[in-house]
């Protein structure tokens, strides 16, 4: 059995040391890379444990690293690391999906917790672990809730074509719920016991996009150590869903076309071509058939994907569909924080309506989870929303939210509200908040810090206005 492998993005010799030092121990191995720009080909060549990034030295932005290695390895953890943690950075690194966010030097205990939670999740295997279980934009909220007449004709169809293994075309915009519907047809197709494999098209590494979907021989290119799998031979048996197949580079689209009508692969530096047993749904927010006429887009593989295209309407043409979407969320996050489910005022209903919900299901989503968070009473009002629009001021006594508040006065607000609303528990508000304890002390110290007084007997906030 090979050692578990923690990959270190950028930092000096000291914290080079540290790590190394600290995690041997452990019985981990600790690779290192010079810059973010090489961290995606490493973990594709090693699969890690996790990640830990040196900020000052990665060379590139927090989202931009978790983007490219994520969409190598969809699950691995990535933590960050800094020597001066400031709070815009704090911000900058949860909203783009880190673990955590470590001072240095780091603790060694807490450095050693970290690693022993990534083993208990069981993520550490010889090949990249695939998305198999998560849904863009649901969290882990996996039915399909819907009313509306065109949608439900659109399930009809899913469900009467699922045991085909015709390849499928999903069209529908950002957060309306595509892959949702792509594991539908999975869930209720005779593969629905082999393997569900994800794979963000327009995530991949350039250079590395043909390895990835169709895997490598030993010693295929410089750095190429093991032999590994493709996503297609990850999907064998089963289902491969390729999101943003538009984004797709030209030159990979000719051997996706292959894969599709032989469901032969080569692997790269290989010369033995592979049988492949997978049923592809292709997943898209643009117009294929424009991409074609400019030429983004292969003819031929728009064809042989558009075998059976189906279309996810709009949030804003399903009108029948919001107030049954913003019940279903309520009594989902409520439930995940251990309280009775509001109800929403009648005011809220009608501007729920209303409004255009250009993120569809994905923002009418987040939408209610801040209701959920900032309603301390058993009717959610709109300033609890904290909507653009009509309600551009608006104050709940405790605290005031303005139209051009800045994103770090408005989680400050957040933070603290969240606190009061479970009456100082810090640990609650962690995850409510969906960031670690570590991160929210972090947080009250920096606004103690900066004069913001902290009620010190419930951690409660006062003078939030």
């Amino acid at each position: 059995m090979r050692r578990a492998t923690i990959l270190l993005v950028g930092g000096d010799s000291e914290l080079w040391s540290q790590v190394d030092r600290v995690l041997g121990r452990t019985g981990c191995e600790v690779q290192r890379v010079a810059a973010g720009k090489d961290a995606a080909a490493r973990v594709a060549e090693t699969p890690c444990l996790g990640v830990l990034v040196d900020t000052a030295t990665a060379g590139m932005p927090c989202s931009e690293l978790i983007k490219t290695v994520n969409g190598v390895a969809a699950e691995i953890p990535v933590v960050f690391t800094a020597r001066q943690r400031t709070v815009s950075e704090a911000m900058e690194v949860m909203r783009a999906g880190a673990e955590d966010y470590l001072g240095r030097p780091i603790d060694s205990r807490h450095l050693v917790a970290l690693v022993e939670r990534w083993r208990s999740r069981g993520h550490h295997d010889m090949r990249p672990e695939v998305n198999r279980d998560r849904h863009s934009g649901f969290d882990d909220c996996r039915e399909i809730v819907t009313r509306d007449p065109a949608f439900l004709n659109t399930l009809k169809v899913a469900e009467n074509i699922a045991l085909s293994p015709a390849t499928v075309l999903i069209y529908g915009e950002s957060g309306t719920g595509k892959e949702l519907l792509a594991r539908f047809i999975h869930e209720r197709s005779d593969r629905r016991e082999g393997p569900f494999v994800a794979v963000n098209c327009a995530a991949l590494p350039d250079g590395l996009a043909e390895s990835e979907l169709f895997g490598h021989e030993k010693g295929a290119f410089t750095g190429a150590l093991n032999r590994k799998l493709g996503r297609f031979e990850l999907a064998d048996g089963g289902t491969l869903v390729l999101d943003e197949i538009s984004e797709t580079p030209l030159p990979i689209q000719a051997k996706l076309l292959r894969a599709l009508q032989e469901q032969i692969i080569d692997r790269v530096g290989g010369s033995t071509p592979i049988s492949v047993n997978v049923r592809v749904i292709a997943i898209t927010n643009q117009d294929l058939a424009v991409a074609v006429e400019e030429g983004r887009f292969r003819e031929d593989l728009f064809y042989r994907v558009n075998v059976i295209p189906l279309m996810i309407p709009p949030l804003r043409e399903r009108p029948l569909d919001i107030p049954l979407l913003a019940r279903y969320f309520i009594e989902h996050y409520a439930d995940r924080v251990g309280r009775p489910a509001p109800r929403l005022s009648s005011e809220v209903k009608e501007h729920l309506v209303k409004r255009e919900w250009k993120g569809n299901v994905r923002e009418l989503e987040n939408t209610i989870q801040r209701g959920i968070l900032l309603c301390q009473e058993e009717v959610v009002l709109p300033e609890h929303l904290l909507l653009e629009g009509p309600f551009k001021s608006f104050s709940t006594g405790k605290y005031m939210v303005e139209a051009g508040l800045s994103m770090r006065e408005m989680e400050r607000r957040l933070i603290l509200a969240t606190l009061q609303n479970v009456n100082g528990n810090r640990t609650h508000a962690a995850r409510m908040l969906g960031i670690s304890i570590r991160t929210l002390r972090n947080k009250l110290r920096e606004y103690r810090d900066r004069g913001l007084v902290l009620a010190e007997n419930s951690g409660a906030a006062v003078g939030m206005g």
